[in-house]
């Protein structure tokens, strides 16, 4: 009997990294676009945007190299845009995107981004990647605390299968946590509902100020806490992809769609490395299929954008923090293997891995950011040292 064409848990990783996606910055985007004075109707045609941009050009740049590439908006960006488009209008907010995206493509036309990415060291993208995914793997655990049936559930079901049959391991703590919660009547499907809701075209209107005020940091924000990561976390699962073509693809997708309200399309770090992990599929060259279904998955939540943030309602969150959890759990392992196996780079590769779990932000960038800043330091002045 033949096997399917595309494994059951291959498939599966796809639904998880989106589920996460939108589980994790859901909340936060709409509170963005209220920010703009976005209208209940608005916000969901935001997230149907979104959706499909996300499905589109995650299924483009996969297709296209036959590499596990997922795209993802800018949750940082989105958090910065909370606080910041507070008395801006949508038309504003617009124009903001629009040049925040321009300046993405242009860094991928003239490649200055590119060449940066090719002066980190393997190990250093390694740490960045493991600080990233340590929260996750933490606040997995850390539910056993107030959800002990529901998420001990998952765990025994998760351990039980890595033992007897590992591919099927997230599946059964995904299938246990279920119904585990059905049982306890913690699924609440009152508000569930199928909403189709269109797009709005909103025309961009260009202010200087905050063009300057908003847009730059909204830019640097989003290159150095997004497209940094996701691109790190390409190279440290080991897949190596020309960069400049993958910054101007998502930055052209977040550019012509800016006026729909997708505010950012770049390249995922955290959902990715779900579908990037040997759970997704024992053999690397096919685990662009689990990319490949994220992107029908995103197209399908994007086609019921107006859907999502009832449906996110409806699941307990301790069961979805411990499906990302476990569903991780590999690739934080394997991060974190090939960050510390290197005696020489070890120390570096500690202090990057220290920065950006520890979750700081300074000068409104994120961690992983000022991890491999920090951590880049530390390599280049342990290794003139070990050459002395």
């Amino acid at each position: 009997m033949r096997s399917p064409l595309v494994p059951f848990p291959t498939v599966l990783a796809g639904f998880v990294a989106v589920l996460v996606g939108y589980a994790s910055s859901a909340a936060i985007i709409w509170q963005a676009a209220a920010a703009a004075g976005a209208t209940a109707v608005q916000i969901s045609g935001w997230m149907t945007a979104l959706g499909l941009a996300m499905g589109v050009s995650t299924l483009v740049l996969t297709l296209w190299r036959k590499v596990p590439i997922l795209t993802a908006w800018s949750t940082p960006g989105a958090a910065l845009l909370v606080g910041s488009l507070q008395g801006a209008t949508l038309n504003d907010a617009v124009g903001i995107f629009i040049f925040a995206n321009a300046l993405i493509v242009i860094c991928g036309l003239t490649g200055w981004f590119a060449r940066l990415m090719k002066l980190i060291p393997h190990s250093l993208a390694a740490a960045m990647l493991a600080g990233i995914l340590l929260r996750f793997g933490l606040q997995a655990f850390a539910t056993l605390q107030g959800q002990l049936v529901l998420c001990g559930s998952m765990l025994v079901g998760w351990l039980l299968f890595k033992a007897l049959a590992p591919r099927y391991a997230v599946v059964a703590a995904l299938a246990v946590g279920i119904v585990a919660a059905a049982l306890k009547g913690d699924i609440v499907t009152d508000s569930l509902s199928l909403a189709v809701v269109a797009p709005q075209y909103i025309a961009p209107h260009f202010s200087l100020t905050q063009l300057l005020s908003i847009g730059i940091p909204f830019f640097l924000v989003t290159m150095a806490s997004q497209n940094a990561p996701g691109l790190a976390t390409l190279q440290a699962s080991g897949y190596r992809v020309p960069i400049s073509p993958l910054i101007v693809v998502s930055g052209a997708f977040g550019l012509v769609l800016a006026p729909f309200g997708v505010y950012s399309v770049c390249i995922a770090a955290i959902t990715a490395a779900i579908c990037q992990s040997p759970d997704a599929h024992p053999d690397p060259l096919k685990r662009w299929q689990a990319a490949a279904a994220a992107g029908g998955f995103y197209l399908m939540a994007g086609i019921f954008g107006g859907s999502i943030t009832a449906l996110m309602s409806a699941l307990p969150t301790a069961w979805i923090q411990m499906l990302a959890g476990l569903a991780l759990l590999g690739t934080l392992g394997g991060s974190l293997f090939q960050a510390l196996n290197n005696d020489r780079e070890r120390d570096a590769a500690m202090v990057t891995f220290l920065v950006t779990a520890s979750g700081v932000s300074l000068a409104g960038v994120g961690s992983a950011f000022w991890g491999l800043v920090i951590g880049g330091v530390s390599f280049a002045l342990l290794s003139r040292k070990a050459r002395t």
